[in-house]
This record gives C-alpha cells, sequence and structure tokens, in this order.
C-alpha cells in the first residue's frame, strides 16, 4: 500500500470537512471572524453547485411532469424547515424559507413567478403584500374615533416567516434518457407554501390550507441554495447544501399533481373529500412512472 497516497487522501478528507463545517471557526482571531472564509480559502475551495449535463430532446423517451407537496411535518423533511427561531443561533444556520428570502430580497433570485407555469412575474410589493397583514385593534379604532389618531401599539402587524411554512410544493419532471439508459428527475420550479397570512391564526382546519407564496424557477436559485447549508445530523462537520438535498430527493413529496389531457388537474378535483384515496392515487402516479423503467428491461 502507498502510504503516502493513504495520507494525502486522509489529509483532503479532514480538510474539505474543515472547510465544510462552520467557516473559520479554528482559525478565527475574534468571534467576529466565525463563518467568513477568506479570498484565499474561496479561491481554494473553488465550491460551485454541480452542474446539470446538457439532455438533447431526442435523448428523451419518456417524460412525465408531476407536482409534489412536500409537508414539513414529516421527520425526513425537517432539514428544509428547521431553524425558525434565529434569535439564538448562528447566522449561519437559516431554513430554506429564509435563504430563498433573503436571495429574492438583495436581488440574487431576480425572478420570481405567480404560478409555475411562469406566465407572469410577481414584484416585490406584491411578494410583501402576500406575506404581510396589517390590523387595528377595536381600541385602535376607538381612538382614531375621538382623538382622530391610533397609536402604534394598538396596530397589529403580522408577517409570515419560517415558522408559519409548511410544505413546498415542488414541480419536476421525470424522463428516461435512452443514451444512458436511465430513468432521471430534474427540479424545475419550487415554492414555499403557507396558510393565508390574513387567517393564520384562524381555529378553522380551512383556513389553514398551504398556499404558494410564489414561484420561482429552480436553476435561478441553485448557486444561492448551494450557499446555504443544512443540518446533518450525524456529522455536524458535513453539513448538507439545499441543491444537494433537492436533487437528490432527500424528502418525502406526494404527487398533488400530474399533466394531463383535462388541463393538469389535480388529485382532489376528480377525488373529493377522500385523503386516502388520493394518497393512494399518488402512489399510482409514482409505480406507474416507476414501472416505465422497469418495462424497459422486460424480454
Amino acid at each position: 500500500m502507498n502510504y503516502k497516497s493513504l495520507l494525502a487522501i486522509v489529509f483532503g478528507v479532514v480538510f474539505t470537512a474543515q472547510v465544510n463545517a462552520q467557516a473559520n471557526i479554528l482559525n478565527a482571531k475574534d468571534p467576529d471572524q466565525i463563518g467568513f472564509r477568506t479570498e484565499e480559502q474561496k479561491a481554494l475551495d473553488n465550491d460551485k453547485p454541480l452542474e446539470y449535463g446538457y439532455v438533447d430532446d431526442r435523448d428523451i423517451m419518456f417524460a412525465k411532469m408531476t407536482w409534489e407537496k412536500v409537508v414539513l411535518d414529516e421527520r425526513v423533511n425537517f432539514p428544509l424547515y428547521y431553524p425558525v427561531d434565529t434569535n439564538n443561533i448562528g447566522s449561519d444556520r437559516r431554513s430554506l424559507f429564509d435563504a430563498l428570502m433573503k436571495a429574492v430580497d438583495e436581488n440574487k433570485i431576480e425572478d420570481v413567478y405567480t404560478d409555475s407555469y411562469f406566465t407572469s412575474k410577481k414584484t416585490k410589493k406584491e411578494i410583501a403584500q402576500i406575506r404581510t397583514s396589517i390590523d387595528t385593534m377595536d381600541i385602535g379604532y376607538d381612538q382614531l374615533n375621538a382623538d382622530g389618531y391610533v397609536d402604534p401599539e394598538y396596530i397589529i402587524k403580522r408577517t409570515i416567516s419560517a415558522y408559519n411554512v409548511s410544505a413546498y410544493l415542488i414541480k419536476g419532471l421525470w424522463y428516461f434518457d435512452k443514451r444512458q439508459g436511465e430513468l432521471k428527475y430534474r427540479i424545475l420550479a419550487i415554492a414555499p407554501a403557507a396558510p393565508d397570512v390574513n387567517f393564520i391564526d384562524s381555529d378553522d382546519p380551512a383556513n389553514n390550507e398551504p398556499i404558494p407564496l410564489f414561484w420561482i424557477f429552480y436553476p435561478d436559485a441553485r448557486d444561492v441554495l448551494h450557499e446555504a447549508k443544512a443540518f446533518n445530523t450525524k456529522n455536524s462537520a458535513m453539513p448538507f447544501t439545499f441543491d444537494h438535498i433537492l436533487n437528490s430527493r432527500r424528502f418525502n413529496g406526494i404527487i398533488y399533481k400530474e399533466e394531463n389531457v383535462y388541463g393538469d388537474r389535480e388529485v382532489k378535483e376528480y377525488i373529493a373529500e377522500n385523503a386516502l384515496m388520493q394518497l393512494l392515487e399518488s402512489e399510482r402516479i409514482k409505480e406507474k412512472i416507476r414501472n416505465f423503467e422497469l418495462d424497459m428491461w422486460s424480454y
């Protein structure tokens, strides 16, 4: 065995682990330097998301567009949800929603859409209106009628945060690459979903149904999601990027819609008020896609 090669491999693994852990934690001279890499470190890392390979349309033998709901109550989806309270945690730990919103606010993600078909775009003002509600207490109306103004303490402002996001909606394409003889999946769009901000504290389950706040074309968000890290419960020195979690499908999603002749109608539109049958229909769609690849190797 070549011990020099073995030593080089071990050193490379250790170095990579330190780079992917909380940045600069062992070399910081003061706490302000923790979490910030130097320009030399950035140049050495050359850290970029893995590029998608080119797929010619003629190589796609089979394709099926699906829409999935990733419910954040499920344990396997917790890395996409937490942390929701950022007051007592480092700046390097943020949820997927906070990472997306920060990128939108800083124009790192420039285009935000109203639907998964990218027919029209949302402005920052429209996003703020969807996320925020402003209400006045009854005592505030009394003060307005009596004095002509309302104190700020009587005005309730509510903003949707990571805590209120209960699901993500993901649009993706399953396709069979005949050159590689493999069934593959590519994410095309993602949307955070939360209850309507005006009824977010309602006890009526009908008002708690998550609705998409906005849609993002996924390739536009890959650089941002590659920089943002999710917590790895098995090894905190090697956190997962959100881009890795989503592309490798380290989540559980329920198909709520597939492209179909009926105008891409949702499962709940033709199977109404029966959650069990809707879940079974979602599984049927999954099996239909998987069976295509299995049937390719039947003789």
